[in-house]
């Protein structure tokens, strides 16, 4: 980010942050926000007293509802029943939705607390919960297609734990494409696991870190789709294959209004929640050997197609980075992107 784009920004998150009844503004909008939009924000290790923290689900709520977000997707680990109430009651206050962020219980003994945070999501008016099955990303993870495959056969155990406790509960559970399971993976494992309850949150970007062709994955992806995590992207190459940035909605390549469309027409009931990490680009190291360690279906073609499309939208003014700024301006450009990224939801995508 250059300093004079930045001081723009900042003036406008300023501005935008002095008006607490600026939702009326987005007052129409139903477009939720991802927990991870607030990477720096969220239980930070640096303090800021311009952009005081969020240390839990209540107050990112409340800061969500001011800017004009529809809803919230957050973590319900260590919640308690108490605070869950709290959550729910200040949720129908403000009108807002919610939906969970889970882990999978990994072994039988993991269930009762798996049990525990979906009984609490329930009772603060959670319907959908989001997990992924791999924290990390593949390529960087697993080293060996055996080891790869070893965690395919735990990622399904942990699903089949956790399928008679949400059908129990009538919860949907959302397994993130979380750059680790090719699109026809994933629908693998749906049709093996055959439950009503378990389904996809399908992130927009992330599967091109698999050299994956984003309408692909929404059209291989979508009719399994409970939840989303919208953003837009941006691709710049790098010596060993290419840089892969999340940017504000429609500063990017991929087809938005195209992608919630298809959304809609599958699931009419789908939920839309934004995902804009301000961060520096992500290296996708493609033309190293360890990078294909899990991979054996992909070809020349293919990585051939990904190199042309990094080409093709390569943006003139260079990918965003955020690390060289001082904690108050890394705050300010989130503030702005994620507002910004609401303000296109509206004008642009009808997701109101």
């Amino acid at each position: 980010m250059h300093r004079r784009d930045f001081l723009q920004k900042s003036a406008l998150a300023s501005f935008a942050l002095s008006f607490p009844a600026m939702p009326s503004l987005f007052k129409d909008m139903h477009m939720g926000v991802v927990v991870h939009s607030y990477a720096s924000r969220w239980n930070p290790k640096e303090s800021s007293q311009k952009y005081p923290a969020f240390t839990d689900a209540i107050q990112l709520i409340e800061h969500c509802h001011q800017i004009g977000a529809g809803g919230v997707q957050v973590g319900v680990n260590k919640w308690t029943t108490d605070f869950a109430k709290k959550v729910r009651d200040k949720r129908e206050k403000l009108g807002m939705y919610l939906e969970g962020s889970i882990a999978l219980p990994k072994k039988p003994e993991d269930v009762s607390l798996f049990k525990q945070e979906v009984k609490n999501a329930q009772e603060a008016g959670v319907q959908i919960l989001r997990t992924v099955s791999l924290g990390g990303r593949r390529y960087e993870t697993f080293q060996s297609k055996d080891a790869y495959n070893k965690y395919k056969q735990n990622a399904i155990a942990a699903l089949q734990l956790a399928e008679p406790v949400l059908k129990k509960h009538k919860l949907k559970l959302g397994v993130e494409n979380h750059k680790d399971w090719f699109a026809e993976e994933l629908v693998q494992v749906l049709k093996q696991i055959n439950s009503e309850y378990i389904g996809v949150t399908l992130d927009f970007g992330n599967s091109i870190a698999l050299l994956e062709d984003p309408m692909h994955v929404v059209e291989t992806l979508v009719p399994y789709t409970f939840t989303t995590h919208v953003k837009d992207m941006a691709v710049e190459e790098y010596p060993d294959g290419f840089l892969l940035s999340e940017v504000p909605l429609g500063k990017g390549f991929l087809d938005l209004p195209k992608i919630v469309e298809l959304c809609k027409k599958h699931n009419p009931a789908v939920t839309f929640n934004l995902e804009m990490i301000t961060r520096d680009p992500l290296e996708i190291p493609c033309l190293k050997d360890e990078y294909w360690a899990t991979f054996d279906q992909m070809n020349g073609k293919e990585l051939a197609r990904i190199l042309r499309m990094v080409r093709k939208h390569k943006q003139a003014e260079g990918l965003p980075r955020f690390s060289q700024l001082s904690t108050d301006e890394r705050l300010a450009a989130e503030e702005v992107n994620i507002q910004q990224c609401l303000a296109y939801s509206k004008t642009t995508l009808g997701i109101k």
